[in-house]
């Protein structure tokens, strides 16, 4: 077989998952490794799945299938939650695919270096991993095409956690905690990954200034229930105070976290931190349902939730806030969804990630009375998504006139650059005369938010009024 001079990493799923694949790319490129898109030839294809939902498992399945159609020849590795859950249908997908499931990934890293290492004209090892639990007999041929695309839609997904294309290339994530021991009854997860633990702070930290060794200026901290974190009695607060005090990073932003887990000690972390920690907090709700909330397992209840919301905009001005939610749970009736829609509309979000109910086998909630048809799930995830657009443009509107220190991320196709403001929202600015090569990837800027963008309501665009450190480089790095 040829040497791997060309891959794609595909990568389906939450931030953890984005943080886990750094080293994988880190890796390619020290050997020389072109990275390509997924609908390009290649020599090498490595899919980390996610299986949140039907959907997401679906769309894992199909990730699988498209590589193998792309790149007939290519070594196929694949990875994540979905291989955990359902390796047989992985398999089926592609049985000559090479399968590793969460356990597995430190294999995974070792195996793939040896690929990495076979000279032009040997054959390629064998590697282990999961293995095919399907006999190989169906080789998947790219002729088939999209007959393999037509699978039922038994669940949606609607959210950061499926198949997506970001701009996170200038911000690091940084996992601190994997697993989860919480159980809620429609989650799958905790099989998938395992019970919580931690890494070590020491750990963490090293990997904070790697980042900032390549040039990072945003941390996000990830993990599957990131405020468990507990490392030798070192909670979260502590972890992120450890942070502050022994790097130079800039921003600090948290990938998500239990309402529960936002406490006056972690509050005062990020009241105290001068800036640094950003005024962003994703914070799963899932129903406005007291009702809904007990059946799913969830520790807090609308009061809670309702008043962490407000605790969180007195101790922090200008604070955004945005939540999960999940329709079409098992038991929940019209009234249930409209209470729902009320409390989502009366907390005045910054933004809402929506999710269709999705029966996960071995959960719980599978098996209770009460499951919602699908259109019906349709119909809510319909309302729920346009709640969501009209949390996001109003959050926006709400920032108009005023100035945003803005971490510019991507070029637009009329000349503009795109970045994040420390709330998270999206602004759009132009780049100074002068600056080098006219790009600002990596640069802070201070723009003042005058406009909303045309045909985007949740955008914003303004003029610069100061740039720190325009155009600075970034390296490649990853998490060890």
């Amino acid at each position: 077989m040829p040497p791997i001079r060309r891959a794609v990493i595909v990568n389906l799923g939450c931030k953890v998952n984005q943080s886990e694949m750094d080293e994988v790319e880190r890796l390619l490129r020290a050997r020389g490794v072109e990275l390509v898109d997924a609908h390009e030839a290649a020599d090498l294809v490595v899919v980390n799945t996610c299986t949140v939902t039907s959907i997401a498992d679906r769309k894992s399945r199909q990730a699988v299938r498209r590589a193998r159609r792309t790149s007939f020849e290519a070594q196929v590795l694949v990875t994540g939650c979905s291989v955990a859950i359902e390796p047989a249908s992985l398999a089926a997908a592609d049985p000559l695919a090479r399968l590793y499931d969460n356990d597995s990934k430190g294999r995974l890293m070792a195996e793939l270096a040896s690929l990495l290492e076979v000279e032009p004209g040997r054959p390629m090892p064998t590697l282990a991993g999961v293995g095919p639990t399907v006999e190989p007999a169906r080789v998947v041929e790219p002729a088939l095409g999209r007959a393999f695309e037509l699978e039922a839609d038994e669940g949606s997904v609607e959210d950061d956690f499926a198949d997506r294309t970001d701009i996170d290339r200038t911000r690091a994530f940084v996992k601190i905690q994997d697993g989860c021991s919480f159980h809620c009854t429609y989650c799958i997860i905790p099989r998938a990954r395992g019970p919580e633990r931690s890494l070590a702070a020491e750990a963490v930290l090293a990997d904070v200034e790697r980042a900032l060794a390549a040039g990072h200026r945003e941390v996000v901290l990830t993990g599957i229930n990131a405020g468990t974190y507990d490392d030798a009695d070192l909670a979260l607060p502590g972890l992120v105070r450890r942070i502050l005090a022994e790097t130079a990073v800039e921003r600090i932003r948290l990938s998500s976290i239990e309402p529960q887990h936002i406490t006056h000690e972690l509050l005062e972390v990020w009241v105290g931190s001068g800036g640094r920690c950003l005024p962003h907090f994703h914070v799963p709700l899932q129903s406005g349902d007291d009702a809904i909330l007990r059946r799913m397992g969830r520790r807090y209840d609308t009061a809670f939730y309702s008043d962490l919301v407000a605790q969180l905009r007195r101790k922090i001005p200008g604070v955004a806030v945005h939540a999960d939610v999940i329709v079409g749970f098992p038991g929940e009736d019209e009234t249930a969804w409209e209470r729902t829609a009320a409390f989502l509309r009366g907390l005045d979000l910054a933004g809402i990630h929506v999710f269709r109910y999705s029966a996960r086998p071995g959960t719980p909630a599978a098996r209770m009375v009460g499951q919602v048809d699908a259109r019906t799930k349709k119909r809510r995830s319909a309302e729920a998504l346009a709640l969501a657009a009209d949390a996001r443009a109003g959050f926006a509107a709400r920032q108009l006139g005023s100035e945003l220190r803005v971490l510019f991320e991507r070029s637009l196709p009329d000349g503009r650059w795109l970045g994040h403001a420390e709330s998270h929202t999206l602004v759009a600015a132009a780049a100074p005369v002068g600056a080098p090569g006219g790009s600002l990837e990596n640069a802070i800027g201070l723009v003042r938010a005058e406009t909303v963008d045309p045909g985007t309501p949740d955008r914003l665009s303004g003029s610069l009024l100061s740039l720190d450190r325009a155009n600075r480089p970034l390296a490649e790095w990853a998490p060890k």
